[in-house]
């Protein structure tokens, strides 16, 4: 069956050759070559109608029909690596995934993620439901987030880790640096996210009201734990829901985009402009990743149906800004 996906030529991709803003805007998945193949094979639609020249020019709002190429058969290799295990038996493992590290092989990362090393590591005992580049993957953490992930060493842990997923009974944690001082100091969100019309990598918050064709419900509950004068916040966010990006996306949405997060920042203009010689700002643009941390994680355990609770400290990165802008407040 084709795998068909639907774009749209935003600004900064209008007046290029097709087969250029194709490979940019679908780049985990097309060269340039391929994008330039799968245009002259008549897999490309360009508002509707054949597009098969290459060369051809787009223009912003423009929507695009591409059929991706299929994706060759791949199991993923072992690979050994130090993994940072808090707990282990022979239903599920619990880690701790550090920040730059993907979870499972994809396209643009064909090996070295974390599937890889549970594949040393379990030599076989891993649940096969996610298919073999993901076995064991109950549920994910972006590359650039750390934190606590549970994965499950055979199908009857997937099967009842997975339902509580989606029964929302397996409760996660998370401890996040954002821009500004989220006000209220404590509160629910409450959107529909779906993928971006105009980057296929971003999730975007849908104004479509109930309609679950136009985005799945998702709700995010944080409050404040630190202030660090008007520039950042300490919080803490407790999914109700997990979707794609959905601490992100949703802190981005209140206006208080999390420190360091490249894709759904950048920090308000406006505290930019009042703050622009706080000696704390250079600090904070500094970070290299979005600072997101997975810190508590509960969940049933699918053989002995006793609960269990895993935390996890903010790792160094983190630990240390924090501990350099409650100094740089006092000064």
């Amino acid at each position: 069956m084709a795998n068909w996906v639907e774009v749209e030529i935003p600004p900064d991709r209008s007046g290029m050759r097709l087969d250029k803003a194709l490979a940019l805007m679908l780049k985990d998945c097309l060269s340039r070559t391929a994008a330039r193949a799968v245009i002259e094979a008549g897999g490309v639609e360009v508002d509707g109608h054949p597009q098969i020249q290459a060369d051809a020019t787009t223009r912003q709002g423009q929507h695009l029909r591409v059929r991706l190429p299929e994706p060759e058969k791949a199991t993923a290799i072992a690979q050994p690596m130090d993994l940072a295990i808090v707990y282990e038996d022979d239903d599920v493992i619990v880690l701790d995934k550090p920040a730059g590290l993907v979870v499972h092989p994809a396209c643009g990362n064909p090996d070295g993620t974390l599937v890889n090393g549970l594949v040393a590591h379990c030599a076989g005992r891993l649940s096969g439901m996610g298919g073999d580049l993901r076995p064991g993957i109950v549920h994910r953490l972006d590359k650039d987030t750390s934190g606590l992930m549970v994965v499950a060493c055979h199908d009857i842990a997937h099967r009842a880790l997975s339902a509580q997923f989606s029964g929302h009974r397996l409760a996660r944690v998370y401890h996040a640096l954002v821009w500004g001082w989220p006000y209220p100091s404590s509160g629910r969100i409450e959107t529909r996210l779906a993928r971006s019309p105009t980057d296929r990598r971003k999730v975007a918050v849908t104004n479509a009201a109930q309609d679950a064709e136009h985005g799945k419900l998702a709700i995010t509950h944080y409050r404040t734990l630190a202030t660090f004068g008007p520039l950042a916040s300490l919080i803490e966010c407790r999914l109700e829901t997990g979707r794609t990006h959905q601490i992100r996306v949703h802190m981005s949405h209140i206006g208080h985009p999390i420190v360091g997060d490249a894709t759904y920042g950048p920090p308000p203009r406006a505290l930019l402009r009042t703050q622009a010689k706080n000696h704390l700002l250079p600090l904070l643009r500094a970070f290299p990743r979005q600072a997101l941390h997975a810190t508590e994680l509960d969940f049933i355990h699918p053989t002995d149906n006793a609960p269990r609770h895993f935390t996890s400290p903010l790792p160094k990165d983190m630990q240390e800004l924090v501990v350099l802008m409650e100094a740089g407040t006092k000064i």
